[in-house]
């Protein structure tokens, strides 16, 4: 199920009952696993790692070099897991010395013309949405959603099943869990939607929405609300999660 019209390297390794369409370049040192498709026009560099069963569209662009000029040649990857939908035009750059790969987890859905810089993690059940561009080393937390042009600085942290607003920009972190839009940035309360479709219980709801609460009071030191929770609010997991997001947070995270 290899086009004729297609390049694959001799030395790259296919798995099982993958289709690749006219045009394709597979470069050597690209390793895909089973059931993945790769419409035409894909491009997959040295170094790509690729799980099963995924879907590429055409123009796609995975395993290039990174777009950083301390890159000088080393040895890096780009690792893909599976069932992700990588949609027209999107490109993933492998990593530098820094970390050494970038990495997209599974099933997730990465739509037209977004760009995965050098060493970014992305991690499973994510959406991101039409031109959104992610910056050198940034990390995205599982089932994340970034809508339509949102551009993320380097080294930023954005947490699990937060929203972002299209259009959005962001040179700080984004906490868990909450919405964030507006321009400049900003917290615009709980992803509550999001939350109780992924099937969090209202308790669960309720608490992080009381952690927050107190973490967005203004007036009082960033010490003293974090606290304020572990004084005030039941230590569930995602509580747990908020305080050590924020606690280790480097670039700050949005107001």
């Amino acid at each position: 199920m290899i086009s004729p019209l297609a390049y694959v390297h001799p030395e790259a390794q296919i798995g099982k009952d993958c289709e690749i369409g006219p045009f394709c370049y597979i470069d050597k040192d690209v390793v895909i696993g089973e059931r993945n498709t790769l419409m035409n026009s894909v491009t997959l560099l040295s170094g790509t790692r690729m799980g099963d069963d995924n879907t590429v569209f055409p123009g796609a662009v995975i395993g290039a070099i990174p777009q950083d000029l301390k890159f000088k040649g080393e040895y890096t990857t780009a690792e893909i897991g599976s069932r992700n939908k990588i949609r027209e035009n999107v490109t993933i750059n492998r990593g530098t010395a820094a970390k050494g790969k970038t990495v997209v987890g599974s099933d997730n859905l990465l739509m037209e013309g977004c760009h995965v810089a050098h060493d970014v993690i992305v991690g499973n059940g994510c959406i991101i949405g039409n031109t959104t561009k992610l910056a050198g080393e940034v990390v995205v937390d599982d089932f994340a959603i970034l809508s339509a042009c949102v551009l993320v600085h380097q080294f930023c942290h954005v947490g699990s099943y937060v929203m972002v607003g299209g259009g959005s920009r962001t040179a700080q972190d984004i906490p868990p869990f909450v919405m964030a839009a507006r321009e400049p940035i900003a917290y615009c309360g709980l992803n509550v939607v999001g939350l109780r479709r992924r099937q969090f219980a209202p308790e669960t709801i309720e608490h992080i929405h009381n952690a927050y609460r107190i973490l967005y009071q203004h007036g009082k030191l960033l010490a003293d609300r974090l606290k304020e929770i572990e004084q005030n609010v039941p230590m569930i997991p995602e509580v747990k999660y908020i305080l050590d997001f924020v606690s280790s947070s480097q670039r700050g995270f949005i107001n």
